[in-house]
């Protein structure tokens, strides 16, 4: 039986070794790297046509910031230098300008330097990347897991082009596991790597190509301790076993994942919030994507809450924009927040009922002329055929309200929103009521 350590040649991970040594081999991010685009042009050994811009690489860990930095700067043939914000302080960056300039005005060589979470630089850091960036001593590659326009101050913003990159889809992460399995720096064909335990990795990995690269190499390793001395198979319970958790079944482009999300957003509407959580948990751990829960949650508050509690909505948009802002594992903590919330609040559907019932009157022609003193009065010739004459403006009445007609004549009469009495919609049914009565409906 061939043992763990021989299967793996040095010692640096499997993922630091299948890191691509040029653009051809990155996974993924082809929005970023098309034809004359600035990291290709960065990329280009022809100094005539190589570009000259900064770039900050915004994006969630494991979708290729270093990996890009080092394989711009190996195609380009330029001198690389590395920083890395969690170690380095201004006198670091100030010698790295110094010596940039230095090989600039000597030997005509240009220098890439690539500061990985750049996040983490206070003000007075980042501003001493400033006249370095500004003068062209250093082509900047800034990597950041944080929204830029926050943790990055605004004049390196200026001078530096900013691109976001994506989490990997389920194709990336694929091929970039059979290309570990069979590539000679990776595992050189030494495993097998069967179907399920392909998907499970892919699943494992949830956009992020060095997690599913180091969840392999653990498979692996435990599927040559246990093999008999034929080419071993890596399992979905050699994953299991190596993640030291539960593979779930959740196949975000089949059943499962909108059986789901079914479940989890008919759980909030029927105000069960054990259960709620209970498929949030689900979602989270196979690696849904947290946006797609965070813009369910938006639609459950309008459709299922509405005005029974409209902050219901304001919770809602709060949790997407604070995914969107920290990213994940710290996005779960507002997405259950919102799916407590959205689960235990007063419910209404009575607005997205009105709106149903207005379009289904529309779709079978029930609209008509607006009423002539509702029209626009503002163009010329309008008084001449009696638009805005009679209209009477709310604000100038005692109560704010105006008697007058506001639906065309052949809709009069017609209601559309009928308010339940739950929650804050209950305050509502009766204003409403009131309201109607002074406009004689």
């Amino acid at each position: 039986m061939e043992s763990a350590s021989g299967l793996f040649p040095g010692r640096a991970p499997l993922a630091v070794r299948m890191r691509p040594t040029s653009l051809d081999e990155i996974a993924g991010q082809r929005h970023l790297l098309g034809k004359g685009s600035p990291l290709v042009a960065l990329a280009s050994p022809d100094r005539t046509t190589a570009g000259s811009v900064s770039v900050i690489l915004w994006g969630p860990p494991g979708t290729g910031k270093t990996t890009l930095a080092h394989a711009v700067a190996r195609s380009s043939g330029r001198r690389f230098v590395e920083l890395s914000a969690v170690t380095a302080g201004v006198r670091d960056v100030r010698e790295v300008m110094q010596e940039a300039l230095t090989q600039r005005d000597l030997y005509d060589q240009s220098t890439i330097l690539f500061l990985d979470e750049i996040h983490r630089f206070t003000k007075s850091q980042q501003d001493a990347l400033l006249p370095g960036v500004e003068n062209g001593w250093v082509v900047l590659i800034a990597a950041t897991t944080e929204n830029p326009s926050f943790s990055v101050v605004s004049p390196l913003l200026s001078r530096s082009l900013l691109l976001t990159l994506n989490p990997l889809d389920e194709a990336d992460i694929g091929a970039l596991l059979e290309r570990a399995v069979a590539d000679p720096r990776g595992l050189d064909g030494r495993i097998r790597l069967d179907d399920a335990a392909r998907d499970a990795l892919v699943r494992l990995a949830s956009g992020d190509a060095r997690r599913a690269l180091t969840a392999l190499e653990a498979a692996a390793t435990l599927a040559v301790a246990e093999s008999d001395g034929e080419t071993p198979a890596v399992t979905a319970d050699d994953v299991a076993a190596a993640a030291d958790r539960a593979l779930l079944r959740y196949d975000r482009q089949g059943d499962e994942h909108y059986d789901v999300i079914s479940a989890f957003i008919k759980s909030i509407r029927g105000s069960d919030v054990d259960a709620a959580v209970h498929y949030l948990a689900r979602m989270i751990e196979a690696g849904e994507d947290p946006r797609f829960i965070a813009r369910r949650l938006v639609i459950s508050a309008a459709e299922d809450i509405g005005l029974a509690d409209p902050q219901a909505l304001s919770i809602a948009i709060a949790a997407a924009d604070a995914v969107q802002l920290i990213g994940m594992p710290e996005g779960r903590i507002p997405l259950a927040e919102a799916t407590v919330y959205l689960a235990t609040t007063a419910k209404s559907n009575a607005a997205y009922n009105a709106l149903n019932q207005a379009i289904a009157d529309v779709k079978a022609g029930g609209f008509g002329r607006v009423p002539k003193h509702l029209r626009d009065a503002h163009y010329p010739g309008a008084a001449r055929l009696g638009h805005g004459k009679g209209y009477v403006y709310p604000h100038d009445t005692e109560i704010g309200i105006a008697p007058q007609q506001y639906l065309p004549d052949e809709l009069r009469g017609r209601r559309y929103y009928e308010p339940t009495t739950h929650g804050q919609e209950r305050e509502v049914a009766a204003r409403l009521e009131k309201i109607r009565r002074v406009l004689g409906e």
